[in-house]
């Protein structure tokens, strides 16, 4: 696959947006141009995690912004990815769908893992190729992630439910800043990182990694007024600390090195990375310019590469749950041949469908590990909720659906449930999937005839040699049977 020249890849945080463009050559990325603007989505959150209005719209002026300077690069080479508050928020799908409309480009939702991985990898081509593990901590506006790896390779990722933004509104209301308020703030972040204290002690590391806007801003702070040297210090946190407190609130503070738009969530990261240094027993962090972003940008390369960590996700999955790679082959040749016969009527003809369908196919079985009854069920269940990396929710539930629909009755409630855009691409290829799970049937070597399958609208017509189906009537009954199921999705299916 040819290398692409440009790539871009947007972060839609909780606290801000990033956008970097750059140019790729010779295996490198050169940065060309990075963008950031404050745009508080996670202040936008409702009792009810709903979005407002608001902060739609602050939301997608940046956007706006940022569609100008990526006009021209092609779909496949711009990533854009949804953290926290896009998880959290319950109306995310239509703000997205707007937002797509605007940028051109798909909108990933990343699962809290899948965020600390992508960190991680930004953060790793930042830094010396070093031997050994490094803890890497991202401050979020949401979340808050915390990877050890060691290399280009996370070993263990965790996203904690504390950001700054977050932390800002439950103990710094109205940007009150006091002793009491602090000293509940770093408790409750030592709290969330006790969970993973013990794991990550256990499997150490030789230095401390921090990454993004928040602890960026306490860095600068810390360097600036001579509290401790290059990156942060125990020291140094606990000397922000009192002076914030001193302070009172967020409009008095007057601190060397603090940005005016940084001051509403300085005490509130602050709070989070003291209970992390204190809970971990970090003396000294050092600050790295890798983060989400730059994370997107490799691993985009690595999907043109052939290095999809996606690829190595599925392998994952199907030998752990102990997948017969024999049946799955089979179906995923078959499906492939019926796919490249009506993709261009269908519309189809893109590597996200091909993708979709081919791990579809892989993971057909999977429920088996769980019981035979209802399996495609358990698979489905599985796919959804397994840790992926590589995946964003978008792919891992187009995915979850084949799984659900290749059998017995088509899932159609729970197709609905899924983005209105992508369901008649999704369910087009469940029936795909469908057809070439029910001709490998018998589970065995036999060859496959061959087959015409064409499609008129919902109109499918499946061809046969002539006499093949009266010589296989098991075969012939289970296509019958799937004609019936088809047609409740209002599909008709002919067998010739």
């Amino acid at each position: 696959m040819r290398q692409p020249e440009h790539l871009a890849a947007i972060d839609l945080g909780s606290n801000s947006f990033h956008m970097v463009v750059a140019r790729q050559a010779q295996g490198e990325v050169r940065v060309l141009e990075s963008l950031s603007e404050k745009v508080q989505l996670g202040f936008g959150l409702d009792r009810h995690n709903r979005l407002d209005d608001a902060a739609q719209q602050r939301a997608l002026d940046c956007l706006g912004r940022f569609a100008e300077r990526i006009t021209g690069i092609p779909r496949g080479n711009v990533r854009v990815v949804g953290t926290n508050t896009l998880r959290m928020a319950r109306n995310a799908m239509q703000f997205i769908a707007r937002a797509e409309a605007l940028l051109g480009h798909d909108i990933e939702v990343v699962a809290g893992r899948e965020e600390a991985r992508l960190i991680y990898l930004g953060v790793a081509h930042s830094l010396a190729d070093d031997a050994g593990n490094r803890l890497v901590v991202d401050i979020g506006g949401g979340s808050t992630e915390l990877i050890i790896g060691e290399r280009f390779e996370a070993v263990e990722t965790e996203s904690l439910h504390m950001g700054c933004v977050s932390y800002g509104q439950r103990f710094f209301p109205e940007g009150r800043i006091t002793e009491a308020a602090f000293r509940k703030a770093v408790t409750a972040a030592r709290q969330e990182v006790l969970s993973i204290d013990a794991n990550y002690r256990r499997l150490g590391w030789a230095q401390a990694v921090g990454a993004s806007g928040t602890v960026k801003a306490i860095a600068q702070v810390c360097e600036e007024n001579g509290w401790s040297g290059e990156g942060v210090s125990l020291e140094g946190l606990d000397k922000a600390r009192r002076k914030a407190i001193k302070a009172g609130s967020v409009d008095a503070l007057d601190l060397k090195g603090l940005r005016d738009d940084r001051k509403p969530i300085f005490a509130s990261g602050l709070a989070i990375l003291l209970g992390i240094f204190e809970q971990l027993g970090l003396e000294r962090m050092q600050f790295s310019n890798g983060a989400l972003r730059e994370g997107l940008l490799y691993d985009l390369l690595g999907r043109f590469s052939h290095e999809d960590v996606r690829e190595r996700s599925i392998q994952a999955l199907m030998n752990r749950h102990h997948v017969e790679r024999a049946q799955a082959e089979r179906v995923w040749a078959t499906a492939r041949s019926l796919y490249e016969q009506v993709a261009p009527v269908w519309q189809l003809e893109d590597d996200a469908a091909l993708d979709t369908l081919r791990w579809g196919a892989l993971l057909h079985e999977v429920g088996l590990a769980v019981s035979h009854s209802q399996f495609h069920k358990h698979g489905a269940y599985l796919v959804s909720n397994s840790d992926l990396p590589g995946f964003s929710r978008q792919e891992q539930q187009g995915v979850a659906l084949l799984v659900r629909g290749h059998r017995r009755k088509l899932p159609l409630s729970a197709l609905n449930d899924c983005p209105e855009d992508e369901q008649p691409r999704w369910l087009r290829l469940c029936l795909i999937l469908r057809l070439a799970c029910r001709l490998h049937h018998a589970r065995n070597d036999g060859p496959v005839p061959a087959l015409g399958l064409a499609v008129d609208g919902q109109a499918l017509t499946l061809s046969f040699p002539e006499g093949w189906l009266a010589e296989h009537p098991l075969t012939l009954a289970d296509l019958e049977q799937e004609q019936e199921y088809f047609q409740a999705a209002d599909y008709a299916l002919t067998l010739r």
